[in-house]
């Protein structure tokens, strides 16, 4: 009970820290949208044709023509009032869009980390214990590349490979089939969602819509996690206490796996924060390569639009996540470590 009330006390005040970075990033992105270039009442007046009095009145109606700080006070208001705005995309409030949006998001890059996870763990043993062989090389190679390809080249390569050449892949229009009937919205995931109504079919058909986007995002992301795996894993392997167990017997794949790769995976473990959080803002151009409804297309198409509101609501949102992704991180670290303080 007092492990708890201690970790609740250091989490809250990590959060109460974190406020100002928040504030911060808010305030910078509502001067930055302020000063790009384009006039959202100009943009949705209604036709080309619009006259500076329509123009004028949409202003009014957006509070466009108050003074900036006028503004932002007033934004700052509504946002301590739970209330991002209305997007002029949509029509819609910016907090329903984003609740919405979010878990096709969430569930891309979920599926996308765990594939990289997959793949990047094995990579990055197996260079940690031969290193310099060809293995080691091989994999350092697979590391620059995927860091040197963008993320919709590799996106559009897979979509012509498989879909175009190869023909296995389903068309890439979102995260259904346009003839299949969605499952009823349970949790917003449909993976999830199919498997609580018992639909299999439906199941394998969002499982296949999402493989191609999650494996984009896994090349995106493997780089990092596989040069983490080896160099951690290569440190923990020339410890003393490694030493030891070899000296007295122990069978090499007992000390690899039982001991290095334990103590290896707690800086692994921080990365994955950070790499989770990075791709729920770096999925923009994946989710429009591949037709996703996440809210990377929605604050893209937004920006495109000059639409004010839907923009901010989606930078606050994903500094918000990066700041509980990493609080939670860093209190898993801590009690997997209970060498090193939370705080």
């Amino acid at each position: 009970m007092a492990l708890l009330h201690s970790i609740g006390r250091r989490v809250g005040k990590r959060l109460v820290a974190s406020l100002p970075a928040l504030l911060g990033v808010v305030v910078f992105t509502f001067l930055l949208m302020r000063v790009l270039p384009g006039d959202p009442a100009a943009f949705f007046a209604s036709g080309p044709n619009a006259g500076q009095e329509e123009i004028d009145e949409l202003r009014r109606q957006l509070g466009l023509d108050r003074p900036i700080p006028e503004q932002l006070v007033r934004y700052l208001y509504d946002i301590a009032t739970g209330h991002l705005g209305r997007s002029i995309t949509t029509g819609q409030p910016v907090v329903r869009d984003l609740a919405d949006r979010l878990p096709a998001s969430l569930e891309l890059s979920l599926c996308g980390l765990a594939l990289a996870l997959v793949l990047a763990l094995p990579l990055g043993i197996a260079a940690a214990l031969r290193p310099g062989s060809p293995v080691d090389h091989g994999v350092r190679f697979l590391c620059t590349l995927g860091v040197c390809v963008p993320t919709f080249v590799s996106g559009l390569l897979l979509i012509y490979a498989f879909y175009v050449v190869a023909g296995i892949a389903p068309d890439p229009t979102g995260r259904i089939d346009i003839f299949a009937a969605p499952p009823p919205d349970i949790t917003g995931f449909l993976l999830i969602d199919f498997l609580l109504v018992g639909d299999l079919a439906g199941w394998r058909a969002a499982a296949a819509q999402l493989l191609l986007p999650a494996i984009t995002m896994a090349l995106f992301v493997l780089a990092p996690l596989a040069r983490m795996t080896r160099a951690s894993l290569m440190a923990v392997l020339g410890s003393d206490f490694i030493r030891t167990a070899r000296s007295i017997g122990l069978a090499s794949w007992r000390v690899v796996m039982v001991y290095a790769l334990r103590n290896a995976l707690l800086p692994v473990l921080t990365i994955v924060g950070i790499v989770f959080s990075t791709m729920l803002g770096a999925n923009v151009l994946v989710e429009k390569v591949f037709s996703w409804p996440g809210i990377g297309s929605y604050a893209l198409d937004a920006l495109v639009a000059s639409d004010y509101a839907p923009v901010q609501g989606f930078v606050l949102l994903i500094a918000a996540i990066f700041v509980v992704v990493n609080l939670t991180i860093d209190v898993l670290y801590g009690i997997a470590d209970p060498r090193v303080s939370i705080e």
